[in-house]
């Protein structure tokens, strides 16, 4: 069996991310993706997202009546700072006969080696490069095996839906409906009042 395995904040989810995780079920031969919501970000420690229960029930509105996907909220029962390396152990011992992969955007791809217990990481998953459109795919470093994604590249960000929020703007086509709608009704992404 082959497992996907997407971690990230999800601040918020948005199509961008849904259809990653469309492309790599389809080119992969994926069974399951596990859209793996991180407690905080060892790359990014000054990084305020939105609570961890929105976050989550955005992820849950987004991924509802997917059979394939499925929400995994280890890392925010764990709290504190999110490490790769512990998530994938977990998977490992859950699933000891299943290909692990494990999905992460361009961005990330050069940073691998300097990620917590990397050798170790590079042993226990192959990774699979998300590209950004127009941007072009680093080469992973030895050890790290993985490919790049070929399918779905879409120019949408979670900063860029913050920034819409923020401003007031429509997000209309960014997000699944149910999640535009959650993120409305609770009044997330706003700027803080002052006074």
């Amino acid at each position: 069996m082959k497992i996907g395995l997407f971690g990230g904040s999800f601040d918020p989810v948005h199509f961008g991310h849904l259809l990653v995780a469309q492309a790599a079920r389809e080119e992969l031969g994926l069974a399951r993706v596990f859209f793996i919501l991180a407690a905080q970000s060892p790359l990014k420690p000054d990084a305020q997202p939105a609570p961890a229960a929105e976050r989550l029930r955005l992820l849950r509105l987004a991924l509802a009546g997917d059979a394939a996907a499925e929400v995994d909220d280890q890392e925010i029962r764990r709290g504190g700072v999110s490490y790769t390396v512990d998530t994938v152990r977990q998977y490992r011992k859950n699933f000891p006969e299943a290909e692990l992969f494990y999905l992460i955007g361009a961005d990330q791809a050069g940073q691998l080696p300097l990620w917590r217990e990397a050798p170790e990481l590079a042993r226990l998953v192959e990774f699979v490069v998300i590209p950004r459109p127009g941007e072009i795919v680093p080469r992973l470093a030895a050890p790290f095996r993985g490919q790049a994604l070929r399918g779905f590249p879409l120019g949408v960000s979670s900063s860029e839906i913050r920034a819409r929020c923020r401003a007031g703007l429509a997000i209309t086509h960014l997000t699944p409906p149910a999640v535009a709608e959650a993120i409305k009704n609770n009044r997330l992404y706003l700027p803080k009042q002052t006074g």
